[in-house]
């Protein structure tokens, strides 16, 4: 999915609104006029019409939005990878940020074809001259790591699996790696990640892999990656269960911003860790009512063996804070709460700083990549301590769940103001411009761009 170099010869694409059409269509020939009325052309948003262009060649007029604000989808001009045949074409005229429609269209042209190939060739779009074409491909190539890693059942994307994929992006761009897999997490004081993974067939283990100058801005990205979740003994139903091969979307999240930042070479030390099991029950399976230390010294009481993404992130999330970065944030497919409370679209995310929060909102705004800022409820807190153990990895009521979690994971963080957490879903329940239907990363394109702005920050200081 990439860009193709500009070409006079490639098909142009002009952006028309409802409004607008009048007045540009009194400017075009008799015959498109007439052929524009014949198959009822409007300039309705998101049809398509191809006339002559004049010179003997086609040309498409695409209806975009309306200039009313309300409900407008910055990812439209998506709309055209799944609306044209194939073929090669270009921005023409009316596109107002050309940048943003060149990435909503290749965006766009995802398609997962590891068991099935596509029905047709998507077509094809050059760059446009105002763009950030580098950019642009960067992006595009690391949602699509993410999505495939997300997309790919858990027969085939196990924890070895996984843990090679994550191997792979660090040997790609000479990262320093390490795994620590099965009894070892235990010899290296992991054991929540080795409690919550010894019941499969394949091992728990926890990836790490450093990348970056040691004096750069330091950020620590942690993702959760259970590859499955039966939700162990307290099992989930069936209809809870179809899509838990997602619930890896947040090591995939991590490894996509990891991608981004580690192919744009930016001077930052980069430190990914990635505690990824699968969920099983067999006769070795962690319990309710089981009690176990954590690698921080706290005692955890299992309230629910289906909470167990914060138990791997509470080992991940201390080991991160031992060597205190600038900027951690953790990505977590973690509860249904959320969506409840947001919807699929929209990731909720926590922080103790002011500012940091404000900085999420903006990026996420201005990258089109949703992200919800929710409280770190602190008179929630208590509902964690537990009675026979420092604390619970569930309360007993069923309110404010995302944010009870969000709670866990805090109490394992060295510094709440440096720290982000995002939970996210990864799945589009349907086809949308720039979000095909199917496993997606969230909240990876705006904190790419709020890193970045973050080490221009430095260097302006410097």
């Amino acid at each position: 999915m990439k860009l193709e170099d500009w070409s006079p010869q490639a098909i142009a694409i002009d952006f028309v609104t409802k409004e607008d059409w009048p007045e540009r269509r009194a400017k075009l020939p008799e015959s498109t006029v007439r052929l524009a009325e014949l198959v009822g052309f409007e300039a309705k948003a998101g049809s398509t019409f191809f006339a002559p262009d004049g010179g003997g060649g086609p040309r498409v007029f695409f209806g975009a939005e309306g200039k009313q604000p309300k409900a407008r989808d910055p990812f439209f001009a998506g709309k055209l990878a799944t609306a044209l045949p194939m073929g090669l074409y270009r921005l023409g005229d009316g596109v107002e940020a050309p940048g943003e429609a060149a990435l909503a269209f290749l965006l766009s042209t995802y398609s997962f074809s590891r068991y099935k190939a596509r029905k047709s060739e998507a077509p094809r779009l050059c760059a446009p001259k105002e763009a950030d074409r580098a950019r642009i491909e960067r992006v595009v190539a690391a949602v699509a790591l993410g999505r495939d890693l997300i997309n790919t059942p858990t027969n085939d994307m196990g924890p070895e699996a996984l843990a090679e994929a994550a191997l792979a992006l660090g040997a790609k761009h000479g990262a320093k790696s390490r795994v620590i897999v099965g009894d070892a997490l235990l010899a290296e004081n992991f054991p929540l990640i080795h409690a919550v993974g010894r019941a499969a067939a394949q091992a728990p283990r926890l990836v790490e892999f450093e990348h970056g100058p040691e004096e750069g801005l330091r950020v620590t990205l942690v993702g959760k990656g259970v590859c499955f979740d039966t939700g162990g003994l307290d099992i989930k139903p069936s209809s809870a269960m179809a899509l838990m091969k997602k619930d890896m979307g947040g090591a995939a999240t991590a490894l996509s911003l990891a991608a981004m930042l580690l192919d744009s070479k930016a001077p930052i030390r980069l430190r990914v860790l990635l505690p990824i099991v699968e969920n099983s029950i067999s006769a070795s399976a962690f319990r309710t009512s089981d009690v176990y230390r954590s690698r921080k010294g706290l005692s955890v009481e299992i309230g629910n063996t289906d909470a167990e993404g914060r138990l791997i992130l509470a080992d991940a999330l201390a080991y991160a804070s031992e060597t205190p970065p600038d900027l951690l944030f953790d990505f977590a497919t973690l509860t249904g709460a959320a969506r409840v409370a947001l919807g699929p679209e929209i990731p909720p995310f926590y922080t103790g700083d002011d500012g940091l929060a404000a900085d999420i909102a903006a990026k996420a705004a201005a990258a089109n990549d949703s992200a919800w800022r929710m409280p770190l409820w602190d008179s929630y807190d208590s509902g964690l301590d537990g009675k026979i153990s420092d604390l619970v990895n569930v309360t007993s009521g069923p309110f404010a769940g995302s944010i009870i979690a969000a709670l866990f994971l805090r109490r394992f963080v060295a510094d709440p103001r440096r720290w982000a957490h995002f939970d996210v879903y990864c799945w589009n329940p349907s086809t949308k411009p720039g979000r095909p239907e199917g496993g997606d990363v969230q909240a990876a394109r705006l904190l790419y761009d709020l890193i970045e702005a973050r080490v221009e920050q430095g260097k302006a200081h410097s």
